[in-house]
This record gives C-alpha cells, sequence and structure tokens, in this order.
C-alpha cells in the first residue's frame, strides 16, 4: 500500500485528501498537524461585529477524517529526511512515499513595534482582540493596512484587509458611532490591491472615499508604536492598528534541502512538485509558483494548487509522469458586512461588479456550504 503524507489542515491539504481519496480508495494518507482542527479563515471578517464567534469557524477534523480514512499525526513539523520521504516533527517521524506540503506560510513581523498592530489572519484570537478592543475604546483612529514581501510579489493578503476596514465602518455606522472614529487606511504602493486589476484598485479607493475612510498611500511603513504609525511620509495616530506583513516560509523549511524563492517560499514548478525532487509537492501560501506577478495566496488558488499536486503525485506513484498544471485565477468577494464587491481576473479578464447584497448573501452561503462538509 502507497502512503502519502500530507502536512497542514487548511484548505490546500483537505482539498488535497478529497482529491487523493477520489482516486484512490486504497492508498493510506497521513495527515500532520498541530490539531485535528480547521479554522475558516475568510470568516474571521465577521467576527468583530458579532455575526460570527470564534466557536462558529472551528471545526474538529476527527469525524472528516474518519469519514475520509485518513490517519491524524499530532506534532510540529521540524524538518525533512531522506528527500522529503521522511517527515520530522516534534513527536517522532513519519515515512512516506508520496509528501504533500500545504503547511501554509508565515507572516515577516520584522518592523519595529509590530507587537502594537494586530494581524487579523493569524487567527481566531486576533479576531477576537479586535472586537474586543472595539469595545473598549469610545472613539479615536483606526488604521488599517498591509505590506507585502519585497522578494515575492505574490506573498502578501490584501484582500482580507480591505474586508475589515469596510467592515468596520459598517459596523460603526450601525452602532451609530462612526462620526466618533477616523478610519485610515494605509498602504506603501500608490494603488494599493493592483494585484486585483486596474477597476478594482479604483473601485475599492472610490468606495473608501464614499465612506469618509482617509487613505495614507505610497509611503513604506517604518514603525508602530503605541498609538501611532509612522512611515517615510509621516506619521498618524492610531488608538487601534490592524496590519497584514508579508508573507514567508515556515521557519522549518531551513531543515530542509528544499529549493527556496527569493522570497523563502518553497520553488514549485507548473505541476506544483517541489523543484528538482520526486515525489514532493507544495500547495498554498508555502509555494513560490510560475505565473502572472498578481497570482493570488488565497484559498481559491490553493485548492487548484492542491488538486494538481494530488493528481500529479498520484501519476508518480503509479510510475507516470505529472502531467496537470492549475488554472491562474484570482476571484473573490470584498465583503462589507452587508454587501460585497466581487472581483475576477484572469488573463483575459478583469472583472469588477458594485457592493450587492447578493454577494454577501453568496460568501456567507459558501461558508455554510464547506464547514457542512467537513462537520
Amino acid at each position: 500500500m502507497k502512503r502519502i503524507t500530507i502536512i497542514g489542515t487548511g484548505f490546500a491539504a483537505l482539498t488535497a485528501v478529497r482529491k487523493l481519496r477520489s482516486l484512490d480508495s486504497g492508498v493510506e494518507i497521513t495527515v500532520i498537524g498541530k490539531r485535528p482542527e480547521f479554522v475558516y479563515l475568510p470568516s474571521l471578517i465577521w467576527v468583530p461585529s458579532g455575526l460570527r464567534k470564534g466557536s462558529d469557524l472551528a471545526v474538529p477534523l476527527k469525524n472528516h477524517f474518519s469519514r475520509m480514512r485518513v490517519l491524524f499525526r499530532a506534532g510540529e513539523v521540524t524538518g525533512l529526511e531522506n528527500g522529503g520521504r521522511v517527515v520530522v516533527t516534534d513527536n517522532g517521524e513519519v515515512e512516506n512515499d508520496g509528501l504533500i506540503i500545504a503547511s501554509g506560510g508565515r507572516f515577516i513581523k520584522k518592523l519595529p513595534g509590530i507587537e502594537h498592530a494586530i494581524t487579523p489572519c493569524e487567527g481566531i484570537s486576533a479576531a477576537e482582540a479586535i472586537r474586543d478592543r472595539l469595545n473598549e475604546i469610545s472613539g479615536g483612529t483606526i488604521a488599517v493596512g498591509f505590506g507585502g514581501n519585497p522578494n515575492e510579489p505574490t506573498a502578501m493578503r490584501g484582500g482580507p484587509m480591505f474586508e475589515f476596514l469596510f467592515g468596520l465602518d459598517t459596523q460603526l455606522r450601525r452602532e451609530g458611532r462612526r462620526d466618533r472614529f477616523k478610519l485610515v487606511f494605509f498602504n506603501p504602493m500608490k494603488e494599493p490591491g493592483k494585484r486585483l486589476g486596474d477597476r478594482a484598485v479604483k473601485a475599492l479607493l472610490s468606495a473608501m472615499a464614499s465612506r469618509g475612510i482617509e487613505t495614507h498611500l505610497g509611503h513604506k511603513i517604518t514603525s508602530f508604536e503605541k498609538g501611532k504609525v509612522t512611515t517615510e511620509g509621516g506619521e498618524f495616530p492610531a488608538d487601534m492598528i490592524l496590519f497584514m506583513p508579508g508573507m514567508t516560509g515556515n521557519v522549518w523549511f531551513d531543515n530542509t534541502d528544499l529549493p527556496r524563492s527569493p522570497g523563502g517560499l518553497l520553488k514549485a514548478d507548473k505541476y506544483c512538485r517541489v523543484e528538482g525532487r520526486e515525489r514532493v509537492y507544495v500547495a498554498g501560501d508555502a509555494g513560490s509558483f510560475p505565473g502572472p506577478d498578481w497570482m493570488p495566496k488565497q484559498a481559491h488558488m490553493a485548492n487548484f494548487q492542491a488538486t494538481a499536486a494530488a493528481k500529479n503525485l498520484m501519476a508518480e506513484l503509479k510510475a507516470g509522469n505529472p502531467a496537470h498544471t492549475f488554472r491562474v485565477e484570482l476571484m473573490c468577494i470584498v465583503d462589507m458586512l452587508d454587501s460585497g464587491m466581487y472581483i475576477l481576473r484572469t488573463e483575459k479578464r478583469n472583472v469588477v461588479l458594485p457592493p450587492l447584497k447578493v454577494m454577501h448573501i453568496a460568501k456567507r452561503f459558501f461558508e455554510w456550504w464547506y464547514l457542512k462538509r467537513l462537520r
């Protein structure tokens, strides 16, 4: 029986599990993670308003893994040996005939004073910290921004920050206290969200202007302090700072001989195979993939990559060659708590729809559908 190991319990990992099981009912699948739990990160944006609680978004995977006949190994990965055939963890070693790395990325937290900012996508506790801080303060300035990895153009996640920004604006209006708060969006780029396409940038900046959200754009961020954001273009006060740094590879990548991109991610080919390795694949935020510089780091893209990785790994295990590539497509709904702006970007198209209530409903429906399958 062939043994496949998957590192991670996020979108890419779960997609790889489903695809592998559909391709081979008998292959042995082992998933390695800190705990058998999936957190639906896209809905963290709804925690500050109370639309979602943390417990709504954390789903135990024990039953799902049982249905999929998956072995779960609790532990933190610390390295690889024997060309990837052995995964080393703090809970022992796991041997495999094929490996899919879907462990996500790591936020670059090098800016001085970054401890004064909340990084929303770090998880439920971060979203709850935003909720609690918002309840503590009666007014002031809320600064929302994101950065990138200068050596890896695709290794950023700006979409959720637009959602937190617009969501907070809607929430404060509902609570009747928007007039007591100043919202400031800051970004080192003059055209934030450029990867979404020119039409999307214009639509997002227009939405900010119509809502009275100030912008501080085109200046490198130099530091954070308690109550202040400092950039090369000046500083401004902030009673709460939400900031999403760029991403790089996990620390344990350093304990492997796997090839790395300039930005620290695992270098993959068009088949999602780690360059120069046999039966070692990567999907999602952990990888650096060939493609346009606007290729997104989002669950939608991770699922495409995980599907290709699973198909190609199974081909290799059956003495074949990788042949499946993945579609490059940016698709998202920038949620505003009561509506959503639909954005699609491909090589040939860039579609942007104005904020519509039906898009907010669609985003909630997809969350229900996805989590229902796991539960």
